[in-house]
């Protein structure tokens, strides 16, 4: 509760129910039992000091923490504040007292991540461990550190329909999904990152709230038909009523700094905000975030996900920016994707070259401003003034993966070999580099879309969606999984036996050793994006990366290539197959990546 008004609270004595319907005519607190399936009573709830804000007349007693909204005499509504929906999307709410977690000496002693220079690690809660849990993932955090990252990045973890699913279609925006563990179980996850020198990252959806489940409209002007996105009607950030749906995302975000204590939380599809307002939402979440680090005294941070390639969302707030401090680069993937397996159909028609791959490794961004075929215009804009933290770059990502027919990683498709030199561009970019879950040690295990709706009309509705979604890459409706099957959940777990057998174990050892790499030599991470400098053949089909200290040198030929990489003073420090150096140039075998030190 940011103000004493906004949202229940169960910290500093009996909590009373509020919830804004600037609308209403009459609005009524329905309390359940403990297990939230027998109604124990109601409660009128009057007007408050703030305009269209409902407020219970007396306080709850301690016991009674389960509870819902009734609109006019409608049917029992979750809180749209909710901090717990513990049977579901459908379900009543729950209080949480966020005072009662103990957070240990631990969390005082955290210092924070800062972005730049960080090494990110993404994992869907659902598939990361056999239990699909928070306290599930505790199990691999040694892992993780051990691997050399620096911060986990979650998919959504706020609640949404059924028992799994990608969670990018959440309803109940402050409620960590049951399923997965609830409130105290991300805290647990986040103290235990923290105790490992891990921050924690947090993906949040402001752009569109799923389908099922989905009760905003019955309280009040949450969404509008002046703007429409590929969800439908738009998130109201800038009509009548907007004022509170701002500052209902502004708390949203505030809340998981303040009570959950994630480091950063990167915001889905920032292009699919519609937003005419003189101060854009994410300009006012900048501010805030700002606000909050100084008042944490600790760094906090915002990753925006857009497909627009405008520096404007990461260009600072004093340059009339909106003040992410990082955006997803798309295209480093679809550059080096394309280059590695082949592909040239959907949004990969655009990519192919070791041109454009050279243009990616040294700005992220590679259309800035040229004329993309796939879209069939001119697209982009350079990124003037922007420094090589402000992106995060990836060989896979959820999306990258689950976003195939059949989820393949990426050494399934183009083999172990190409996928070590794209490892070696990722993580020993100038940006931020991010890891998919399982992807270090080339896991088997696929990554599908999976939903479980309990209303078959919708369900059936997503599977014959993402069917037709995939025309433009070829694939026909066979070689689509079914999302609502629960067999497409159960085989996008990762097999965590696999990291001790081969070829695993030697794809992790290759993936520690260019983390450790990343961490010793500091010319990785400079700043500047100028720094960076590439050569390439595209006949002899080599590519090398330069950045102070390091050179990274690639040949994706099938043959052995003589690549002049300036081998005066140079040494091969790591190498994924034969690489000799001959005065000037180095002889590297076929696909193979070596990357050399001054």
């Amino acid at each position: 509760m940011t103000d004493g008004w906004r949202g229940a609270a169960t910290a500093g004595g009996r909590p009373r129910l509020t919830v804004w319907a600037p609308a209403a005519r009459r609005v009524e607190a329905v309390l359940y039992d403990d297990h939230g399936s027998t109604e124990t009573g109601r409660t009128a709830m009057g007007h408050g000091p703030v305009e269209g804000w409902w407020q219970a007349a007396e306080r709850l007693p301690d016991d009674a923490v389960v509870y819902a909204f009734s609109i006019d005499g409608g049917p029992p509504r979750p809180d749209p504040r909710s901090q717990s929906q513990p049977f579901g999307v459908d379900g009543p709410s729950r209080l949480v007292d966020h005072s009662a977690f103990e957070w240990g000496t631990g969390e005082e002693r955290w210092r924070g991540v800062n972005l730049e220079g960080a090494a990110l690690y993404e994992t869907h809660i659902g598939t990361f461990s056999t239990e699909g849990t928070f306290d599930g993932a505790l199990e691999h955090l040694d892992h993780l550190a051990g691997l050399g990252v620096d911060a986990i990045e979650l998919c959504p973890v706020a609640e949404f329909s059924g028992e799994r699913g990608w969670g990018y279609d959440g309803v109940d925006l402050f409620a960590p999904h049951h399923a997965y563990g609830g409130p105290d179980g991300l805290k647990r996850l986040v103290r235990a990152s923290h105790e490992r020198g891990l921050g924690v990252v947090l993906d949040v959806v402001y752009n569109h709230l799923g389908p099922a489940g989905n009760y905003l409209a019955d309280f009040g002007p949450y969404f509008t038909t002046r703007h429409s996105t590929n969800w439908g009607d738009a998130v109201n950030f800038d009509g009548p009523g907007s004022d509170e749906v701002r500052r209902f995302v502004l708390d949203n975000a505030l809340m998981w700094f303040r009570d959950y204590h994630v480091d950063g939380l990167r915001l889905d599809a920032v292009h699919a905000i519609a937003d005419d307002s003189a101060v854009h939402i994410l300009e006012e979440l900048a501010r805030a975030t700002r606000a909050a680090a100084r008042q944490r005294g600790k760094p906090l941070f915002l990753v925006a996900e857009s497909d627009r390639n405008d520096p404007r969302y990461v260009r600072s707030l004093d340059a009339n920016g909106l003040g992410m401090d990082a955006a997803w680069a798309d295209e480093f993937h679809h550059a080096l994707h394309a280059v590695l397996t082949g592909e040239r159909t959907g949004y990969y028609e655009d990519f192919g070259s070791l041109d454009l791959l050279a243009k990616a490794c040294r700005q992220a961004w590679v259309y800035t401003g040229e004329y993309s075929g796939h879209r069939g215009r001119h697209f982009g804009r350079p990124p003037t003034a922007l420094g090589a933290g402000g992106f995060v770059v990836f060989l896979q990502n959820h999306d990258q993966v689950g976003n195939r027919a059949r989820g393949e990683r990426i050494a399934e498709l183009c083999g172990p070999a190409r996928a070590r030199i794209g490892a070696a561009l990722t993580v020993l970019s100038p940006f931020v580099p991010m890891l998919f879950q399982g992807e270090e040690w080339a896991a088997s295990a696929p990554f599908q879309y999976f939903t479980d709706h309990s209303d078959p009309a919708l369900g059936a509705r997503v599977t014959q969606g993402r069917r037709e979604e995939f025309a433009d890459f070829g694939w026909g409706p066979d070689d689509v999984p079914d999302p609502q099957d629960a067999q497409t959940f159960e085989r996008s777990k990762l097999d965590w036996y696999e990291l001790e057998k081969e070829p695993h174990a030697e794809m992790l050892a290759w993936y520690k050793e260019l983390l450790a790499l990343r961490e010793a030599f500091a010319d990785v991470v400079e700043p500047s994006l100028g720094a960076t400098t590439t050569r390439h053949d595209e006949d002899e089909g080599w590519l090398v990366v330069e950045r102070g200290a390091l050179v990274i040198a690639a040949n994706l030929a099938r043959e052995t290539r003589r690549v002049p990489c300036g081998g005066e003073g140079l040494s091969v420090r790591l190498a994924s197959g034969a690489a000799e150096l001959h005065g000037g140039e180095l002889e590297l075998g076929p696909e193979t990546v070596a990357v050399l030190t001054r």
